[in-house]
C-alpha cells in the first residue's frame, strides 16, 4: 500500500479511537454529576428493603417546607409500606399544624399513618396527631388543649413612665393592630377575635370529623383545657395506651403490613443555601430575633412563649407560672 495512503488511513483510524474515548468521557462525567446530584436518601429510595418510616414531630411547630417536602418522599417511596410519627409538641402555629395534617392526610392516601405520643402532645401538636390514622398515647402523656389563642405584650404605660413617646404614621386606623406600644383598640380586638373563633371552628371541625366526637362531649374540651393519655382514651381523643410497640402492631394486624419490618427514621432534606456565604450573610438577621426575643421575655416576665418567636395565630399549650 502506498504510504501516503497508509497514513490517510491511520489518521483516520486515530480519529475514530478519539471520538470513542471522548463520548465515554463525555457520558463519565454525566455519570459522576448525576452521582452528585443524587442525594443518600434518593439511592435509599432505590435500594432500600420494605421498611417502616418513623419521623419526629418535636418542640415548637411552624410551616417547615422541608418537612413536608419529606412527606412526599414517603409517600413515594415503593419501599415505605407504613409510616409511624411520633408527636412530642406543645404547639405551634396554626397554620404549621395544619400544613403537617394536610401532608399527612396526603400520605394516608398511600400507606396507613399511625401517630406515637410522647411527654405532650397539644394544641397544634395534637392537631399532627389527627391527620394520622390512629394514634397511641402515654398513660400520661399531656394532650388536648383545643383552642386558638393570640397574645401581645402592652407597655405603652412604661414607655410613658420614662419619657418615650412612639409616633406613626399609617394608610388605615386598623393597620398594625392591635400594638404593644399603644392600649387595645375596640375595634382591632374585634376583629381579632373574628380571627380567633374562625380558627377554633376549624380546630374543632377537624376534631369533630377525625375524631367521631362532638367538641361539646368533653368536660372541658371546648374550654381548651388538657387531660392525661388516660382520660384522652376515655374521650376518644386517643384510641389507645401504649408507645411504639402499639403503633407498630396496629400497622401490622388493622392495616396489613408485614410483621417485623425495619422501621428506620428520616429526616428532612435540609438545604444549605450557598454554604458559609449564606450563613455569615444572615447572622445580622439572627441576631437581632435573638435580641427582640430576649427584650420580650424581660418586659412581659414570660420566659416560654416569647422566646419561640412565632407570628399569627398560634395553637399552642403554655401552663401558667402563677
Amino acid at each position: 500500500m502506498h504510504p501516503e495512503v497508509e497514513s490517510v488511513l491511520d489518521r483516520r483510524r486515530l480519529r475514530r479511537g478519539l471520538s470513542v474515548w471522548r463520548g465515554l468521557g463525555i457520558a463519565a462525567v454525566a455519570l459522576a454529576i448525576g452521582a452528585v446530584a443524587m442525594n443518600s436518601e434518593t439511592l435509599m429510595d432505590l435500594t432500600a428493603e420494605p421498611q417502616i418510616a418513623r419521623i419526629a414531630i418535636e418542640g415548637t411547630i411552624l410551616e417547615n417546607r422541608d418537612q413536608l417536602a419529606m412527606l412526599k418522599r414517603i409517600k413515594e417511596n415503593k419501599s415505605v409500606k407504613g409510616l409511624i410519627v411520633f408527636v412530642n409538641s406543645p404547639g405551634g402555629t396554626t397554620t404549621g399544624g395544619e400544613a403537617l395534617y394536610e401532608g399527612l392526610r396526603d400520605v394516608a392516601k398511600e400507606k396507613p399513618v399511625v401517630a406515637q405520643f410522647g411527654t405532650v402532645a397539644a394544641s397544634a401538636g395534637y392537631i399532627v396527631g389527627l391527620g394520622t390514622d390512629h394514634i397511641v398515647a402515654r398513660g400520661n402523656t399531656i394532650t388536648g388543649s383545643i383552642g386558638v389563642i393570640a397574645q401581645w405584650p402592652e407597655f405603652s404605660e412604661v414607655l410613658s413612665k420614662i419619657g418615650v413617646k412612639m409616633n406613626e404614621v399609617k394608610s388605615g386606623e386598623l393597620k398594625a393592630q392591635p400594638s404593644g406600644f399603644a392600649p387595645a383598640d375596640p375595634a382591632a380586638l374585634k376583629i381579632m377575635q373574628e380571627m380567633i373563633d374562625d380558627g377554633f371552628r376549624w380546630f374543632t371541625s377537624l376534631v369533630e370529623t377525625r375524631r367521631g366526637i362532638k367538641i361539646t362531649d368533653l368536660p372541658g374540651l371546648d374550654k381548651g383545657r388538657i387531660y392525661s393519655g388516660r382520660a384522652a382514651v376515655e374521650g376518644k381523643l386517643v384510641d389507645e395506651i401504649g408507645g411504639e410497640a402499639e403503633a407498630q402492631r396496629w400497622l401490622e394486624e388493622s392495616r396489613g403490613v408485614k410483621k417485623d419490618l425495619k422501621i428506620v427514621d428520616w429526616q428532612p432534606s435540609i438545604a444549605s443555601g450557598w454554604g458559609i456565604g449564606s450563613s455569615l450573610a444572615s447572622w445580622p438577621e439572627r441576631l437581632v430575633d435573638a435580641g427582640w426575643s430576649r427584650a420580650m421575655s424581660l418586659m412581659t416576665g414570660d420566659q416560654g412563649l416569647s422566646h419561640l418567636g412565632l407570628d399569627g395565630l398560634v395553637s399552642v399549650w403554655h401552663p401558667s407560672e402563677n
